[in-house]
């Protein structure tokens, strides 16, 4: 296993980059320390695919370096990397068994065939595949394949890292939620450096014990699950975490009140002071499990208008107007109201932050 660290990694596909437009991957400076367990998550061309080409060495980067324990490996070939990778549709041999397929790393590394047996059953039994070991892959459906592609990147034991680019596109649903957990075991018990790419906010934060945010070849945010839902550093993190995202409002400054049409909101003045010297847009960031529908009235209330009430089942989401901006509240199952209603907001201080020009101002 290793420590992977960027230094001043950038990366462009136009030979001549002339403005940070022209760049997949804008500079940063990043780690990856040894045996964690790390999802790349961010929409669908934001850099993820790009910045694990870059670390297998599948792609050299246009700028900066890449170091393994300190060791710089920027012009190594994937091979000498010790990088074991999965991709998003199954690569295997469909000419072999199974066994042989899940063997066929070892054997290129001239390890003992009882060393061989040995791990070829122990990855066949984590993934539940011990009972095909004997049958050839091109008899095999797509979930199978992809079982064993994730297998043959499991097997060996004297990796750098294993890196999975949306292994489970292919895998059906219920299994997802089974090959999650396992993949989450053997990380446990063999604690290696694993690094995974998604668009699923689901896998992500499922999977890792850190979360790395990305959106337009940018890291936004490097954090726990718990971390990223209840304390996002930027505002993109707040909406792309959760479901629904985070509620985010432009808000205006007035002395040391936050205002949102004629409605003053109850934030920390401190904080207000920090983003008007910053100068800039400034929105507020609530999660809709944070907001809540209040009774009566006062200084830590702010009236609004409800909209609609949706029920979904073990909890409500109750959409509310608010000078015209529309709040998403995660109410009780059995939370009640007619649109038209008047009702109170509550922003509990814990859940509520402010945003200047994307930012979190702490």
């Amino acid at each position: 296993m290793a420590r992977i660290a960027f230094q001043t990694l950038a990366h462009s596909y136009v030979p001549q980059p002339t403005g940070e437009e022209d760049y997949a991957l804008k500079p940063m400076e990043h780690t990856w320390d040894d045996g964690g367990a790390y999802a790349l998550l961010g929409p669908s061309g934001c850099g993820k695919t790009t910045l694990l080409n870059i670390t297998s060495g599948l792609l050299r980067p246009s700028e900066g370096r890449v170091l393994f324990d300190g060791r710089d490996v920027t012009p190594l070939e994937p091979q000498e990397r010790n990088i074991a990778q999965v991709f998003q549709f199954p690569v295997i041999y469909d000419t072999m068994t199974v066994y042989d397929n899940l063997a066929f790393p070892l054997r290129n590394r001239k390890t003992p065939a009882p060393k061989i047996r040995k791990r070829v059953e122990a990855v066949a039994e984590m993934l539940e595949l011990n009972h095909l070991l004997a049958r050839r892959a091109k008899n095999l459906g797509a979930d199978e394949k992809q079982l064993i592609s994730m297998g043959r990147g499991l097997v060996r034991d004297d990796v750098s890292a294993i890196l999975f680019d949306e292994p489970l596109t292919v895998i059906d649903p219920h299994l997802k939620w089974v090959l999650r957990r396992k993949l989450r075991e053997i990380h446990s018990e063999f604690g290696h450096t694993l690094i995974y790419v998604t668009h699923d906010q689901t896998e992500a934060l499922t999977f890792a014990d850190q979360v790395v945010v990305m959106t337009e070849g940018r890291v936004l945010q490097t954090g726990s699950p718990q971390a990223l839902f209840e304390r996002p550093e930027h505002t993109f993190v707040g909406y792309f975490i959760g479901s629904p995202g985070m509620n985010i409002v432009p808000v205006e400054a007035s002395g040391d009140r936050l205002t949102i049409g004629e409605r003053t909101l109850p934030v920390d003045a401190a904080r207000v002071r920090t983003a008007l010297a910053k100068g800039g847009q400034l929105e507020l960031g609530i999660r809709p499990e944070f907001l809540q529908l209040a009774e009566g009235s006062g200084d830590s209330l702010v009236p609004a208008t409800l909209e609609r009430i949706d029920d979904l089942g073990n909890y409500s989401l109750a959409t509310v107007n608010l000078e015209g901006r529309q709040l998403v509240v995660k109410a009780p199952e059995d939370q009640q109201g007619t649109p038209g209603d008047r009702v109170s907001l509550h922003f509990p201080e814990h859940g509520t932050h402010l945003y200047c020009n994307g930012a979190l101002v702490e």
